[in-house]
């Protein structure tokens, strides 16, 4: 159950190979066999490499899927009116267990990524690159290719090159959590919304985009706009790389012209002839029910249109036989599990939802199905990152795609299904690591050695301490923390110390955990009915 893929799975292409060229001949392309494949690539000027990437309709294969052609000409023009030079950033920090895309291309092909990222530094006078990594396999890759190249992180080079490794956890691949990293910081999000663009790494304006879009843009830096739009739709041209897992019988990683029927796609990796449902984009994606799988096909537009997500690239079918909600189920836990815990949206809105979902399933009828719409509701575009609102999405989705089975538990005695665990979730047969809970926690991911806890008998409602902690503490609706005691994120020590001694009342104290792992009883655990509330202001 939920077994976790390989950094590396079989590699498919439908068509003609682009940025899975040379994969038939070697397992991995060093510099030399790179450039007898892919051959020699001439540096562009900036206008002319926006020009390029607006021409093909070139977005961020990462998730957001923005127009590279804005993010580079906004970085340029940043980086001209400040008189600073900016910084590139390649992300290959591929944290969701359903996505090899980027990791395949790191350890495969990863010259092709960093002829993208190269080509962009040469065009913005960048002189610094960083590419952010999560795996030990692609750690190693990326710094022999740098090594190749002649690249290094030593002062006084044309460019400083390194590679920045960062804990593999969820909020890790957000844009924010790897500038973060980079200038020396934990690598989750710092609770404030701002533009890389204007000002990222080191506050100078920051081009971060995914891996799977560097390498795309080098294809059609070496072939030209008109013949990488010979493939693919016309308004969405090129390939796609794709994972797909789930209930299928071969796991793979896929290069497909945009356009290809999405059901092609699922029968060569062995899906069900009749899937249950299809969650598209992987865990911050959206479920397309059966009927709508016939009609899809692998483009961001149709798979929108058909309320579907083309996301991370991660495509995951179950079969007729496996109950959804309790599939979606271990997926909302997980999700929770890797909350960073600075915002309460996320850290009491996840597990809420999670109970929600898991009382539905235990007969919690009509009842339980408005509090996890509630809930659901509440988080979205109120946390300190993406997190909330892309786990809010793939809870809707569920409820929406599924309904059938969910008339069966709201209404009935269930679907008499059991759970497969055909997700994968586990990276390396481990438990998550998120903040709150999980398992043992590697010592960046920030794990808790302090619990705080609240003293109700001189506890007076004055809310400092959800002013200074946040992490942990939230006001109910009467006025009061809606927790007794929880633990304290590692990075949220200096501010929990400085809430003790800020309270007023003297109503808090801390205490060393003294257990190896924070117990799940610790968790905030609200009403319903309060935590709606208190969510909800």
């Amino acid at each position: 159950m939920n077994e976790a893929l390989p950094d590396v799975p079989e590699v498919r292409v439908v068509g003609l190979p682009q940025l899975t060229s040379g994969f038939d001949l070697v397992e991995r392309l060093d510099l030399p066999m790179h450039l007898k494949v892919h051959g020699p690539l001439e540096p562009m000027g900036g206008e002319q490499l926006a020009q390029l990437a607006e021409q093909i309709s070139l977005k961020g294969r990462g998730g957001a899927g923005f127009p590279f052609h804005k993010k580079l000409r906004s970085v340029a023009e940043s980086a001209i009116r400040r008189g600073i030079r900016p910084v590139v950033v390649v992300n290959g920090s591929e944290d969701e267990p359903a996505c090899r895309k980027d990791t395949v291309l790191i350890n495969r092909a990863p010259h092709l990524i960093l002829d993208g990222a190269l080509l962009v530094a040469e065009a913005l006078g960048a002189r610094t690159l960083v590419v952010g990594v999560t795996r030990a396999s692609t750690e190693r890759s990326m710094e022999q290719a740098l090594a190749e190249r002649g690249l290094s992180d030593r002062r006084g080079a044309p460019i400083r090159a390194r590679v920045q490794r960062n804990p593999v956890r969820m909020v890790t691949g957000a844009a924010a959590s790897l500038i973060r990293s980079i200038d020396g910081g934990p690598a989750i999000p710092p609770g404030r919304k701002t533009s890389a663009s204007q000002s990222g790494v080191g506050g100078a304006p920051t081009l971060l985009s995914n891996a799977e879009t560097f390498a795309q843009l080098a294809i059609a830096a070496r072939i030209g706009a008109e013949r990488y739009c010979n493939t693919g739709l016309y308004d969405e041209p090129g390939t796609v790389m794709l994972t797909v897992s789930g209930a299928v019988d071969r796991p793979m990683v896929i290069e497909v012209p945009t356009g290809v029927p999405l059901r092609y796609v699922l029968q060569l990796a062995g899906a069900p002839p009749l899937p249950q449902g299809v969650l598209t984009g992987g865990y911050h994606g959206k479920w397309i029910d059966a009927a709508t799988v016939g009609e899809a096909i692998v483009s961001r537009d149709n798979l929108d249109a058909v309320g579907g997500s083309l996301g991370a690239g991660a495509i995951l079918p179950i079969s007729q036989d496996t109950c959804p909600l309790g599939e979606s189920l271990q997926v909302a836990k997980w999700l929770a599990e890797e909350s960073a815990g600075q915002c309460g949206p996320c850290y009491l809105g996840l597990p809420a939802a999670a109970r929600g979902m898991e009382d539905i399933l235990q007969g919690g009828g009509p009842a339980a199905l408005e509090a996890l719409k509630q809930v659901a509701k509440a988080v979205k575009k109120r946390g300190a990152c993406s997190h909330p609102d892309g786990s809010a999405m793939f809870l809707e989705s569920t409820i929406k795609a599924f309904t059938d089975d969910l008339a069966a538990h709201v209404l009935g005695n269930g679907c008499g299904r059991p759970v497969a665990g055909v997700l994968p979730l586990f990276e390396g047969g481990r438990a998550p690591t998120g903040i709150p809970g999980g398992g043992q926690a590697e010592p960046e991911a920030g794990a808790s050695r302090q619990k705080i806890f609240v003293d109700w008998t001189l506890c007076r409602g004055h809310g400092l301490c959800a002013d200074i902690l946040p992490e942990v503490f939230e006001l109910g609706a009467d006025g009061f923390p809606t927790v007794a005691q929880a633990p304290v994120p590692r990075y949220a020590e200096a501010k929990a110390l400085r809430a003790v001694r800020r309270c007023p009342a003297l109503a808090l104290r801390i205490e060393e955990d003294s257990s190896s792992a924070p117990s799940r009883t610790n968790l905030p655990v609200l009403s319903q009915g309060r935590g709606r509330r208190a969510l909800g202001r």
